[in-house]
């Protein structure tokens, strides 16, 4: 065994690498050697929070590390606070871009209105009426004060936060019922704007169960349900001996389908002999494995298993491999009948073209079972392996595939009826990723040279060589050239898949920017399922790696759970941004008013307190209500929103400046034309009213602001000008509930807090 490279310049610690487990500082000069005891603390730390991990295929990644090269390793908690700590989903950056600017222009609406009060005050008090200073000047202008922060207060929505976390909270938990485990919450709302979704292929697309589909015996090509075609035990003598004993089939003790364990395509071949009604345990166990007389193992040069036995007069040799290796050794086939008859050349030729290259076609891998029987009383020269294996006979040829998920093509159609680019990032080999992605849906049916020409399919040599320049280097333009045609990446490693991944993140080609979601089960998933907007782990069959880098863990491991993530993060988006519009025509009105009225009558009816009382009631039973609204299927028939779209779209600023004014116009004539037409007069002074008697038409804008705000609640369902705004109203029992708890309690609180008020002075 040559050793190339340990620890962290191995595959298994260039993945922790991209993970972010191992931080490099760079220090001046040189660097002391660490102690063995801290390297092996360090080592220990790395392989022992992953277990073993199978041999990766070189990515030709960089060279090893220089000595004065500073390595830390983190534990995996440590970067997941540091990355939430960091790291805002796309939805949260768009709340907080927009919160800044409702926050900055609340500021200036709130300081301009306090300015034009005290100004007001100070030219008519001084300027007009030429009355001098007195100590009392200093109080009204505190209230012009007060005014502003008010108005301040009317602009910020502090119940947006609350919105968002009740959204949240209330979704995650309805996820975990459709199989979605959420472990940050932020991966909820973000698969609201994902655009793309780069899948694994093996366990996530398939059912990572090799299963006999073709069987080529005698001349004849056959699929399940198979039946015994030779009349004697020499073809599933040369399964069940040839193959590693670790490769067997346990039965499920609770009925479901058997589980595989060792080699996945000796497992098959098992698995079709059980098909036969043949049983492999009883062949092994009349052939153990120490009376083997030789056994050549697979390997990636002979591309075969042979395994030699005796037998009466001499010895028999079974082998299976590669079709068109094993092929090429073989002077004779066997027929159903039992009879052997020469393999010519030309023959030969024929099977390879009608037989082999149509089941590669179809992405099945081929395997050639045969044997020969060498009889004599010396034994063979088992060191010359070429001797030993030709002149063999054909006894079958099997077209093995992994069965794609049978709800895999529903859900990946509706992903893209949803707007939503599917990509397959597999190791597998070019023509299985291209079978499997046309029987996924991923590739048309009907993909030929015209399709292969727009470079949809690529494997990592070609991938890698359009990407870099002369040195070596990942160039971003080159990439936004190939990833937007890019639908099958095979023979991928672990940088492979996220240098894609992340330069999607990174590319500015398309208009709004893209969105990706990862789907894995593999350890070597892990960097592309954590560099991803949202990383979804399959419960099941990933790894602990794996789990440990995503953000959503899909429990049942079906593909069709990441559709209905969709749905939800779709539908937390939508939700929240109901209650955005809600919550904005609510601060048009109040804001409207407020400034209005500060600037007239140099007093605003929209105090400081009832302000609050909208905010923490109304605002509260709001983001509930709108929070529990369930998801349809129409969130999937539009497209994504994508990472730059706008939160507020033309139809809800529509709404909102709709409902503002008219709310607003509504309130105004309420302060200005409602003393006479209500008969109530009162002597209005900036900061107090008649002394400490509460105002009746204060409180009159006031309630009629909150029925208003009450019944635009119902309005808000609907921000994709929908026309009917009470359909499915009653599918949520959440939100009636709620509508008619704020109504009341603001009933209550309007009719009964005179009474509270009078008692308690008294």
């Amino acid at each position: 065994m040559l050793v190339l490279a340990v620890g962290l310049n191995s595959q298994t610690g260039r993945i922790y690498r991209m993970l972010g487990l191992v931080k490099e500082k760079k220090k001046e000069g040189e660097k002391q050697p660490k102690s063995k005891g801290d390297l092996s603390r360090g080592m220990a730390t790395l392989y022992g929070s992953i277990g073993p991990v199978a041999p990766l295929q070189d990515s030709g990644e960089g060279a090893p590390h220089s000595s004065n090269e500073d390595l830390t390793i983190q534990s995996r908690d440590s970067d997941d606070i540091e990355r939430k700590q960091t790291n805002h989903s796309v939805f949260q950056e768009k709340l907080n871009v927009m919160a800044y600017r409702i926050g900055l222009l609340g500021f200036v609406c709130a300081s301009a209105t306090s300015l034009i009060i005290i100004v007001r005050f100070c030219a008519n008090n001084y300027g007009i009426l030429k009355q001098p200073w007195r100590t009392t000047d200093i109080s009204i202008m505190m209230d012009a004060i007060v005014v502003g922060i008010t108005i301040l207060v009317s602009a910020i929505p502090e119940g947006l936060p609350l919105a968002v976390t009740l959204t949240l909270a209330f979704c995650a938990k309805k996820m975990m019922a459709d199989k979605n485990l959420v472990r940050h919450l932020y991966a909820c709302e973000t698969m609201g704007c994902a655009t793309t979704i780069c899948s694994d292929k093996t366990g996530t697309l398939t059912t990572n169960r090799m299963t006999v589909t073709q069987c080529w015996l005698g001349g004849d090509i056959f699929s399940p349900p198979f039946q015994a075609r030779v009349e004697d035990d020499l073809l599933c003598d040369a399964i069940a001996i040839n193959s590693s004993y670790t490769s067997e089939i346990i039965p499920s003790s609770q009925g479901g389908m058997a589980e595989q364990r060792g080699n996945k395509t000796e497992c098959a071949l098992l698995q079709y002999l059980a098909s036969i009604g043949r049983y492999y345990r009883a062949i092994r166990a009349a052939h153990p494995e120490e009376s083997f007389a030789k056994v050549y193992t697979f390997n990636s040069s002979r591309k075969s298993m042979t395994t030699v036995i005796a037998i009466p007069g001499g010895w028999r040799v079974f082998c299976k491999g590669a079709a068109e290796i094993v092929l090429a050794k073989c002077s004779s086939i066997r027929d159903e009948g039992g009879h052997v008859a020469d393999l010519s050349t030309e023959e030969a030729e024929r099977i390879v073209e009608r037989v082999i290259n149509q089941m590669a076609d179809n992405g099945l891998r081929t395997i050639c079972v045969a044997y020969k029987d060498i009889m004599g009383q010396s034994e063979p020269n088992f060191a010359d392996e070429a001797t030993v294996t030709a002149g063999l006979c054909s006894l079958a040829i099997f077209g093995i595939e992994d069965p794609v998920r049978p709800e895999v093509p529903q859900a990946i159609w509706q992903c893209q009826q949803a707007g939503v680019t599917v990509r397959i990032i597999t190791g597998d080999n070019v023509n299985t990723a291209r079978s499997i992605a046309r029987k996924c849906g991923i590739l048309p049916r009907q993909y030929d040279d015209v399709h292969r020409d727009k470079d949809m399919v690529m494997d990592s040599r070609k991938f890698n060589r359009f990407i870099t320049d002369d040195s070596g280097k990942i160039r971003q333009d080159k990439l936004d050239l190939i990833w937007p045609r890019l639908r099958v990446l095979a023979r991928s490693t672990p940088k492979d898949k996220f240098t894609l991944v992340e330069g999607i993140i990174n590319s500015k080609v398309s208009k709004h920017r893209e969105v990706v979601a990862v789907t894995g089960d593999g350890t070597n998933d892990a960097p592309a399922l954590k560099k991803a907007d949202v990383g979804f782990a399959m419960g099941m069959a990933g790894t602990d790696v794996a789990k440990e880098a995503s953000d959503i863990i899909i429990t049942d491991d079906n593909f069709s759970s990441i559709v209905k993530a969709i749905m939800w993060g779709r539908n937390i988006y939508d939700n929240v941004a109901k209650f955005l519009q809600f919550q904005l025509t609510v601060n048009v009105a109040a804001l409207s008013v407020a400034i209005i009225a500060a600037c007239s009558i140099g007093d605003t009816p929209l105090k400081a307190v009832p302000m609050l009382w909208v905010n923490m009631i109304q605002d509260t039973l709001g983001s509930l209500a709108l929070a529990t609204e369930p998801p349809g299927q129409a969130l999937l028939e539009r497209k994504p929103y994508g990472r730059n779209k706008r939160l507020i779209s033309s139809i809800m600023a529509r709404n909102i400046v709709g409902q503002g004014v008219y709310q607003s116009v509504v309130l105004l004539c309420l302060l200005f034309a409602g003393p006479r037409y209500f008969n109530v007069y009162e002597e209005r002074i900036v900061g107090q009213v008649n002394g400490e008697v509460p105002s009746q038409m204060y409180t009159l804008v006031f309630n009629a602001l909150v029925l208003m705000t009450s019944f635009n609640l119902i309005n808000s369902r609907c921000i994709h000008n929908e026309a009917n705004v009470f359909q499915g109203l009653l599918t949520n029992w959440y939100f009636p509930l709620l509508w008619l708890s704020m109504v009341i309690i603001q009933v209550l609180s309007v009719k009964f807090q005179p009474l509270l008020v009078k008692n308690i002075k008294h």
